[in-house]
């Protein structure tokens, strides 16, 4: 209780000198000096009056500088939202100019094949996983047949092996039950290229005494039942005479990239020895 009667007792001081110190004021405009009581009152009053109008100043900072963060990040906000819809648009153009390029790459090599082609969509690799191989979105109902040659716009690709109503299977070249038969473009020797991994092919039986060289380029000969003549298969990147062997240890690198196999064409070129076994049958 003592020390609720001194707090209370301490407000009516304040509120006295507060009334004390705003009489002052209103009658200090008819002098020019404070007298001693005034002094006194002014001394005393000050500091409460300096510490109030500090606590409303920084209350209308902090007010102010927390509406203006909130509109800051609204505007953020809003900023990102526009950027990430144009990320989004930028990325899409970037991939319909990169659909654009391939497509008329594809196109051009297309005017290169004397035969008919149609233009398939890769849409997935083997599910078994123990071929290498892709299935595309084109079957018996576009004139698709087995053994037909698929090629894109760097070189041979690979051949159908399977075919159903829309959908087919294609063996890649880089399969290792895969055989393509070539020619070295620059010397016209003649070996089977078969595959070995993705970025890596065999040249087969190819004479030791052929003509062969690092940097060579090798292309279908024609003379297989499938690939029509003078597609890219691949460049020779090694070439070794192993001893007591009647043919060269030739490698290759595929002109396919197979890791970004997208738009392929298949030729509508049948296998003669199809037709024969169809007509028989």
């Amino acid at each position: 209780m003592p020390r609720q009667k001194m707090i209370k007792a301490g407000w009516i001081w304040i509120f006295i000198l507060v009334v004390v110190f705003f009489s002052i004021t209103l009658n200090s405009g008819n002098r020019k000096s404070w007298n001693p009581l005034e002094r006194m009152v002014i001394e005393t009053i000050a500091p409460f009056q300096k510490f109030i109008q500090r606590t409303v100043n920084t209350t209308q900072e902090v007010w102010s500088k927390y509406f203006h963060l909130i509109n800051v990040h609204n505007d953020n906000s809003g900023l990102q939202h526009e950027i990430d819809v144009l990320k989004m648009e930028n990325a899409q153009l970037r991939e319909a100019l990169a659909t654009h390029q391939r497509l008329q790459a594809l196109l051009q090599f297309k005017e290169t094949i004397d035969y008919p082609v149609i233009a398939a969509q890769v849409i997935g690799k083997d599910p078994s996983g123990w071929f290498q191989s892709v299935i595309i979105d084109k079957g018996k109902n576009s004139g698709l047949a087995i053994n037909m040659p698929v090629v894109n716009a760097e070189g041979v690709v690979g051949r159908l092996v399977s075919v159903s109503s829309d959908y087919s299977k294609v063996l890649l070249i880089i399969d290792q039950n895969s055989a393509v038969d070539c020619i070295i473009q620059r010397s016209r020797d003649k070996g089977i290229v078969k595959g070995i991994s993705s970025k890596e092919c065999k040249l087969d039986y190819v004479l030791k005494t052929s003509d062969v060289i690092i940097g060579d380029m090798v292309v279908s000969s024609g003379m297989g039942r499938m690939f029509p003549k003078g597609i890219p298969v691949g460049e020779v990147i090694g070439v070794e005479n192993q001893p007591g062997e009647l043919f060269k240890d030739v490698k290759i690198r595929p002109m396919v990239d197979f890791s970004k196999l997208e738009e392929l064409l298949v030729i509508l070129k049948e296998d003669p020895l199809s037709n024969q076994l169809k007509e028989k049958g």
